[in-house]
């Protein structure tokens, strides 16, 4: 399927494929059906096989392709992961820019094809996917948001068994466990418009997508 389709999307996991397709649904994009999405995405597992040489290349000479984007968490590196990623596009996209914007990579390939990068959350900042979700928590609940961050620590003081890496995730599925109805999933929580989708700090990654594959 991914290798047919004219938009392709590389992420890392299965939640960046749960919750894209809401988020950019609800900022009035059609994303089709199961069976025939806009852009498909492919969840590959971690940020190593995303950013593979030969897998960037071999996508971006798929019969039928007009865009292909990769989307990689900065986790606690930002910099470092744009080179990597950068590094292995050279091979493909020998003139691929040395800088990363703010706003998103989409360059054009030698093929007519166009290439996208986002480094999760925004292209400058350390984090995850959950660190840009939590962009989007409504901002009348910056009071209960900040509570949450301080429960966290809270927990970790009392030797919470979580990764440090992991501490954005905690941050956000607290706050969700306060919400009503509590805990709902990420993409759950995008849909029934527990988390606004349509914050302004969210549309430079919705710009972004909309873009890349001319949405």
């Amino acid at each position: 399927m991914a290798k047919r389709h004219p938009n392709l999307l590389l992420v890392e996991g299965e939640q960046e494929k749960r919750t894209i397709p809401y988020l950019i649904e609800a900022n009035g994009i059609d994303w089709g059906t199961k069976n025939n999405p806009v852009v498909y995405i492919e969840p590959l597992g971690g940020d190593t096989n995303v950013i593979d040489p030969l897998l960037i290349s071999t996508e971006l000479k798929a019969s039928g392709r007009r865009a292909l984007g990769l989307m990689v968490d900065a986790d606690d590196h930002p910099f470092e992961r744009w080179q990597s990623v950068r590094n292995a596009c050279l091979t493909a996209i020998p003139d691929i820019p040395e800088q990363l914007p703010e706003t998103g990579l989409i360059h054009q390939a030698d093929n007519d094809i166009k290439f996208g990068v986002w480094i999760m959350p925004d292209n400058k900042m350390r984090g995850m996917l959950e660190t840009f979700l939590a962009y989007m928590i409504p901002n009348e609940s910056e009071p209960l948001w900040e509570y949450a961050q301080e429960a966290v620590s809270a927990a970790k003081n009392k030797n919470a068994p979580f990764k440090d890496t992991h501490l954005d995730k905690a941050h956000i599925f607290t706050w969700l466990a306060w919400q009503e109805p509590p805990g709902r999933q990420l993409h759950n929580a995008i849909m029934e418009k527990i988390l606004d989708p349509k914050h302004p700090k969210a549309q430079t990654f919705v710009n972004w997508f909309r873009s890349l594959y001319n949405l």
